[in-house]
């Protein structure tokens, strides 16, 4: 640069600048615009935050961690035993292995022997094998859902086999196996209550991928064990077409036949084994007639699902170290279109109903998915002729060939020896007595085994009566195991009164018609006993039964609104009901267009019952107007604690006093968190309970790290038809209970097998009441005894799992359905089971023992006719509490949805919301809803203080709780954001005070 430009430069800088303009100041209204989005925002989110932890914290909490609740007894109770129950293994670790081994014993014990075709079972010993199937590497050890179950460690096929000596062939099991585990190869999958997302592939291997190993068969072939699964899942049923999952679809394929890839492999095992042995992991029916029919298909086998060792009774079997002694639950037929559940399950919506129910944020939140204005039904018209009832009766009256309708009977199942009964003794007491028959079983054959003995009992019928079944089972018996020539006497009990049939029509009550009982035993139930004649008792004349020996109420219709919905004879309006008089006349088809619109309104009997008004949001302020009775009182507070009242009747004095003692909001937090728990109360020393799922072994839907041993399904279980093993799964799952600081189980599942194609026929054990009722019975039993209330469930006649969320599916069945079939089995696994109750008798700490009965059910989703079950009174305190004399209490299913009304439910008798703090009562406050709230408060109370929950507290315990980290984390948070919020609006403040304009005014306009 030059000195010239330097110069020029130097001038440039030293000139004075242009004189800056003053900066302007940001008006307020500017100023405003900015900060007061901003502030609000923070003040927003941090109460939505707030808001969101307090309405989530239970599930907050599962996934974080909770508080802790301290129990810090009287000193003057030092050295009182207080462990009231206590568990006979010294650690967890103990309990498992124990359990374990009873889960090998279900397989040993439930394993079914369907076809045995010249002896092909047993082989002669380990031997050298060729397994097909995706089955084999990725078999169905548990379904999804409430059901599912931690297998990790589980024992497989392959595994089971080895382990017992067998060699497998390795080539095409890897095969098998890299192509299950390549996600481009799915199985089905039920998504729960998502449709939308389900899938139904069979995912069975192309047989192109069999045939490449080929050339190792001769080695490995002493025989083919050909796996067949079927999944199961809640909240979805099982695909009656699979025309949109199936590349190689035909014509009336549904998921529970074979497909064509399953037919090509069981083709080509065939055609180059000797011996072929098919394996059915399955927990429901299939339709195998071809299979049973085949006679290259030399041994079937129904193993269920087998849970964590069940599959290592598989060799066991096939070798003859176990002689099967399982037996069939349902009854597999061979057309599954011509059973007359086929057209009355599925998919039916109301054409005229358009519901629209208050729905919170929460529930927005956590089922939207599922709130729809769509209500949906399903018709019961096959009445009582569900199962082995239809088909024997329908064979009986001419209207089909039993043999070639059905392939597997229910209660059938072969063994590798043979038996021969002799009645050696027949009791037969009055009408409130019972029918005792003693059964010699002798083994005949050569090898070892066990024998099912199975009372069938056939009342007299009149055609245009009350209708009845041609047999039903009455008792049964599993033998213990019989050595060759040696005998084993069991005894079958059944009441005289449990042969009566429910008139819903005239008499309106049980009743014994007079006639001849023929009792027939039956090693299933269409197959007599060789060489045992009937055994008939007659009754003279009618007798109705308004109260049998064992109701604790008078029994009269309380469903004549459901009932309503059915004809004898065809009306478009009205679903016909199957009449055993008139099989073809009456047989069941789908609705008519006409039942497709809900009534408003029905006749029957001149009488009229709403139908398309209960579909409505539930009227809470008409009940409370129309309640007459006194305001309960509360906060009346007392030194009485919940452990004081262990022991006691549900009607001591002393309840009172203790209910008095608490407050609204006590009830309220207790009543409306029941997700997985029963919420402590401090005031009374009540401890926060740990509820978990089922019922294949303690899980918890929201922490995965709840979880016990992986049971069988309870298919499996009643497969088994051992009475005994029920109650010891009990006692082994009461033990781990207590290791694991369980309370409370949501199972046993005991709704019936009404259709092969419901999802969740692996929770539920059969299709019969009295099988399902006694397993359940004895497990809960078995649980009782170590102090864990069960959550019998799902009551009621939540049989499909399609639509079960939207809205409740309406259930019209008639009254006889109700309780001949469907209430049975909660009947009987509520008036047969007590359990001791040791407890605090005195101020020295003495103890004392009660016995008392089963202490939970969970209601349902779904609706008997129109009224949703948990809301229903007389389903829930008419028949649970009044006629069966239940005292404990009910927890709802998962209630995130709209239409289960809390208020609602309270009232009829479900006293337990299962909610992640998302459920509301809308009144509070009437002496209408004090009542409801203290009966549901007084009933959980009950169950949980004569559970294995108090131990270790003593009378006059305090509870001392001290909340997670993440309250005080919450609360410091919430502080500080909340200053500087407040620091925020000051500054703003002062800045637009500062800063408001001065000077004259102007003048106003005139």
């Amino acid at each position: 640069m030059n000195a010239e430009a330097i110069d020029h430069v130097e001038i440039e800088i030293l000139s004075d600048p242009e004189p800056k303009k003053p900066k302007k100041k940001m008006s307020n209204k500017k100023y405003l615009g900015i900060w007061t989005p901003i502030l609000a925002f923070v003040t927003v989110l941090l109460v939505g935050l707030n808001w969101a932890l307090i309405e989530f914290g239970t599930v907050i909490s599962t996934q974080l961690g909770g508080g802790v609740f301290e129990v810090e007894n009287d000193p003057a109770t030092d050295g009182w035993d207080t462990q009231y129950i206590t568990s006979r293994f010294p650690d967890r670790e103990a309990v498992t292995a124990a359990g374990l081994a009873v889960i090998e014993r279900i397989g040993e014990g439930g394993f079914i022997l369907a076809q045995n075709r010249d002896d092909a079972l047993p082989l002669p010993g380990p031997s050298r094998v060729t397994l097909f199937g995706r089955g084999a590497a990725d078999p169905i050890l548990s379904g999804s859902g409430s059901g599912a179950v931690n297998v990790r460690g589980a024992v497989f096929p392959r595994q089971a086999l080895e382990n017992a000596g067998f060699t497998i062939n390795e080539a095409l099991f890897e095969t098998i196996d890299e192509f299950r585990r390549d996600r481009e190869n799915p199985r089905g999958r039920i998504a729960m209550d998502n449709p939308e997302r389900s899938t139904y592939y069979i995912g069975e291997l192309p047989i192109s991928l069999y045939r490449q190993h080929q050339g190792t068969f001769a080695t490995y072939n002493d025989a083919a064990i050909v796996f067949i699964s079927r999944t199961g899942g809640e909240g979805g049923d099982l695909q009656v077409s699979m025309a949109n999952w199936d590349d190689n679809y035909f014509p009336g394929q549904h998921q529970l036949m074979l497909n064509h890839d399953e037919r090509e492999m069981l083709a080509l095992a065939q055609s180059n084994f000797e011996t072929v042995i098919v394996v059915l992991n399955v927990s429901t029916q299939m339709e195998i007639g071809d299979l049973m029919d085949d006679p290259n298909v030399d041994a079937i086998l129904i193993v269920g699902f087998p849970g964590a060792t069940g599959f290592n009774a598989l060799p066991r079997v096939l070798t003859g170290q176990v002689n099967p002694s399982g037996r069939t639950v349902s009854t597999w037929s061979r057309d599954f279109t011509a059973n007359p559940v086929w057209h009355n399950f599925g998919n039916f919506r109301y054409e005229n109903l358009v519901l629209d129910f208050p729905v919170t944020l929460q529930e927005q939140f956590a089922s939207g998915h599922l709130i729809t204005p769509d209500a949906f039904f399903v018709n019961y018209a096959e009445g009582i002729f569900l199962d082995y009832r239809w088909y024997t009766t329908a064979a009986e009256m001419g209207f089909l060939d039993l043999d070639a309708a059905v392939v597997l009977p229910f209660g059938h199942g072969l063994s590798f020896t043979e038996f021969g009964w002799e009645v050696v003794d027949t009791r037969i007491g009055d009408i409130d007595g019972d029918i005792e028959i003693d059964v010699r079983v002798t083994n005949t054959g050569d090898r070892a085994g066990r024998d099912v003995v199975q009372l069938y009992f056939s009342a007299p019928w009149t055609p245009g009566g009350i209708q009845k079944a041609a047999v039903n089972l009455g008792a049964f018996a599993k033998t213990g195991e019989i050595a060759p020539g040696d005998s084993d006497v069991v005894t079958l009990v059944m009441g005289v009164e449990d042969m009566a049939s429910y008139d819903f029509r005239d008499r309106r009550a049980w009743v014994l018609e007079a006639g001849d009982y023929v009792l027939t035993l039956r090693t299933d139930a269409h197959t007599l006993a060789d060489g045992v004649a009937p055994i008939v008792h007659n009754i003279p004349a009618d007798v109705v039964l308004n109260q049998r020996s064992h109701d604790f109420a008078e029994v009269t219709n309380l469903f004549d609104d459901v009932s309503a919905m059915f004809s004898l004879t065809p009306r478009a309006d009205r679903i016909l009901e199957l009449q055993r008089e008139d099989i073809a006349g009456t047989f069941p088809h789908g609705p008519t267009p006409e039942l497709f619109n809900a009534p408003d309104y029905i006749e029957w009997n001149g009488e009229s019952f709403a139908v398309a008004a209960n579909f409505e949001n539930w009227d809470v302020q008409a009940h409370a107007d129309a309640f007459d009775g006194p305001m309960p009182a509360v906060n009346v507070r007392n030194d009485i604690t919940l452990v004081e009242l262990r022991g006691l009747s549900r009607d001591d004095p002393k309840w009172d006093d203790l209910l008095d003692s608490l407050s609204v909001q006590d009830m309220l937090d207790l009543l409306l968190t029941g997700a997985y728990q029963t919420a402590a109360i401090a005031a009374i020393a009540k401890p926060e309970t740990l509820d978990v799922d089922g019922p294949a072994g303690f899980s918890h839907f929201i922490d995965e790290t709840v979880y016990g041993m992986a049971l069988t399904s309870q298919a499996l279980v009643a497969m088994t038809w051992d009475i005994d093993l029920a109650f010891e799964i009990g006692e082994i799952l009461g033990n781990e209970a207590l290791h694991m600081g369980i309370s409370g189980w949501y199972a046993p599942g005991i709704n019936l097998h009404r259709s092969p194609f419901s999802g969740r026929n692996f929770e539920y054990y059969s299709a019969d009441p009295l099988l399902s009722g006694r397993m359940a019975a004895a497990t809960t039993q078995g649980l009782g005894e170590y102090g864990v209330y069960t959550m019998i469930k799902h009551f009621a006649f939540n049989d499909q799992e399609r639509n079960r969320k939207t809205n409740g599916v309406a259930t019209w069945l008639t009254e006889q359905a109700m309780r001949e079939i469907y209430l049975r089995p909660f009947e009987i696994a509520i008036k047969d089971v007590t359990f001791r109750v040791p407890f605090i008798v005195d101020d020295q700490g003495n103890h004392a023992e009660v016995r008392m009965g089963a202490m939970g059910v969970m209601s349902a989703y779904n609706r008997v006719g129109s009224v949703w079950t948990g809301g229903s009174y007389p389903l829930m305190t008419e028949v649970l509490r009044g006629e069966w004399g239940f005292e404990g209490f009910v927890i709802s299913d998962f209630n995130l949805y709209p239409f289960m009304n809390a208020d609602q439910s309270i009232w009829a008798g479900t006293d337990l919301t299962l909610s992640l703090d998302g459920k509301h009562f809308e009144d509070t406050t009437s002496a209408f809803a004090r009542t409801n709230m203290r009966n549901a408060t007084h009933n959980i109370l009950f169950g949980v203080t004569n559970s294995s929950a108090m131990n270790g507290i003593a009378p006059g315990a305090v509870i001392h709780y001290t909340p997670p980290m993440g309250v005080f984390m919450q609360i410091i948070g919430t502080a500080v954001v909340g200053l500087l919020v407040a620091g925020g609006v000051f500054m703003v403040t002062r800045r637009v005070v500062k800063n408001r304009p001065t000077g004259s005014v102007e003048p106003l306009a005139t």
